[in-house]
Parts: C-alpha cells; structure tokens; sequence
C-alpha cells in the first residue's frame, strides 16, 4: 500500500471513528452550542469530498465546511508518541500520535 493511502486509511479512522489517535478542540470550537458542536462532528465524520484541490497528497488530512453557518477547519498532524517532535513515520501508528484539531477557520 502506497504511502498516502495508509495515512489516509488512519485519518479516515481517526475523523470517521476517533480511532488512533486524539481530537482536540479549539476554544472557538469550545464556545459554540452543544447542537451545533455536535452538528460539527457529524459533518466532520460524513466528509467525503476530498479532491486533487483539496487533498493534493491525497492524505485526508484537511477540510474547510460551514456547518450551521459557521466556516470550521479539521487539521491532521502527527507527533511522536510524547508528543515534543513530528512523526519519522506518519504510516506507523506505533511511533506516531495522530491529532486532529477542529477550529474555526477564523482561529487558523
């Protein structure tokens, strides 16, 4: 399996499930309505228009939605486990820590 794949593969599980690594809100995120914070996920989870404008390499690892009116962004990166530095290896979840954060656009 090609690179990009697999790190889609584990992005995919982390957005779609919040399997394999952590999810992390922003205060803006934080200061919205439970309805729409939950409106959020759901959409976060559904996202499936990535493209070759959207997802050059492929990787699922950022989207820009409105999502009851609110312009939102979910970013993906990866740490080694203890968190300090970048993954040597995004494709292996065993030395990575995935981290998807959800912020307002406004807060990128």
């Amino acid at each position: 399996m090609e690179t990009p794949n697999k790190i889609a593969q584990l992005n995919d599980l982390l957005r779609k499930e919040g399997i394999g690594g952590r999810v992390m809100i922003t205060q803006g995120i934080q200061s919205l309505s439970t309805e729409t914070r939950t409106n959020i996920f759901k959409a976060i989870r559904e996202f499936s228009d990535f493209t070759k404008d959207n997802d050059p390499y492929g990787e699922h690892d950022f989207a820009a939605l409105t999502v009851d009116g609110e312009r939102i962004n979910f970013k993906m990166d990866y740490y080694d486990k203890s968190l300090q530095y970048a993954s040597e290896d995004p494709t292996d979840p065993t030395i990575t820590e995935r981290v998807m954060t959800v912020l307002l656009a406004s807060e990128y």
